[in-house]
């Protein structure tokens, strides 16, 4: 929003002081006779082009410096969501991940609890068979 304040801003005054030229022009004109306006009014019209030329290069290169600053914001807000995104979603997987090797882990824990108890119970009666024999 200020680059374009600042550009009108600019542009007013460009105006402005074209216009005191033409206003200093124009005295100078009269002072000085006809066969000389017509040499500086010539003067002043290829210089007024000129300036015109340079202030719509200017326009032109502003307009595309602005497109240009517009399209990288909404790349890098495109890019931003997209990156967001995926490590949300790698967040997500991995926890996803953890929570099956936790379960896995009890899993197995339980094997081993049930397999501890069988042993134990193994044990105990090839103790009893081996007192009564």
């Amino acid at each position: 929003m200020e680059e374009k304040d600042t550009r009108i801003a600019k542009k007013h005054k460009m105006d402005n002081m074209e216009h005191e030229k033409s206003e200093d022009r124009n005295q100078a004109n009269e002072e000085n006779g006809e066969e000389e306006n017509e040499m500086n009014f010539a003067g002043s019209e290829e210089m007024e082009l000129g300036i015109s030329r340079i202030l719509e290069k200017v326009e032109a290169f502003n307009h595309l410096v602005s497109e240009m600053l517009e399209s990288g914001k909404s790349l890098f807000n495109k890019l931003n969501q997209e990156f967001e995104e995926r490590v949300l979603m790698i967040h997500k997987e991995q926890m996803e991940k953890w929570q099956d090797e936790i379960k896995e882990l009890k899993m197995i824990d339980a094997t081993n609890e049930e397999m501890n108890a069988r042993l134990n119970n193994v044990k105990s009666l090839l103790q009893t068979v081996h007192t009564s024999l």
